[in-house]
């Protein structure tokens, strides 16, 4: 069996920017239902377990560029009188189809807050190192929601 859309993959993985360990660890995902970056999805296709795969994964594959036009100005009563507002908190705002919309503060300026809507790793190369461990057919539920639930279930 090898890593397929429709094929729930297990794999361990370490991810360098640069020479940063930036994370690692194990984990389980539905293979062809973009639950992991592009260009590491694409890397893996057709691997079978027990393989392993080294690769660089662009911007446009992995995070997308940085758009400067991510970063905003936004007044402090924007958010919950109780938020507490620091270099580096995270929030969630909503787009107009009223998805998370995940951002960061960058800084506060008095009633200025300052916002960046790109991810952590957007504009970066990613350095993976990867064991596929396991590769199983997904459940119909699984399918139908999308993502792994490993071998406990999932409830939503």
């Amino acid at each position: 069996m090898t890593a397929s859309k429709g094929q729930v993959v297990t794999i361990r993985y370490t991810l360098h920017v640069e020479d940063e360990l930036i994370d690692q660890g194990e984990l389980e995902y539905l293979h062809g239902h973009r639950n992991i970056v592009v260009g590491l999805e694409e890397a893996l296709e057709g691997r079978a377990a027990g393989e392993r795969v080294v690769v660089s994964v662009s911007p446009e594959k992995g995070y997308g560029l940085y758009d400067p036009e991510g970063v905003q100005v936004v007044e402090r009563e924007a958010f919950p009188a109780d938020a507490e507002l620091v270099e580096g908190a995270m929030f969630y705002a909503e787009d107009p189809q009223g998805n998370p919309m995940p951002f960061t503060v960058l800084s506060v300026d008095g009633k200025d807050v300052t916002i960046d809507f790109n991810h952590a790793l957007a504009g970066e190369t990613l350095n993976f190192d990867v064991t596929l461990v396991a590769i199983r057919p997904a459940t119909a539920e699984e399918l139908e929601h999308g993502h792994a639930h490993g071998v406990h279930g999932h409830s939503h």
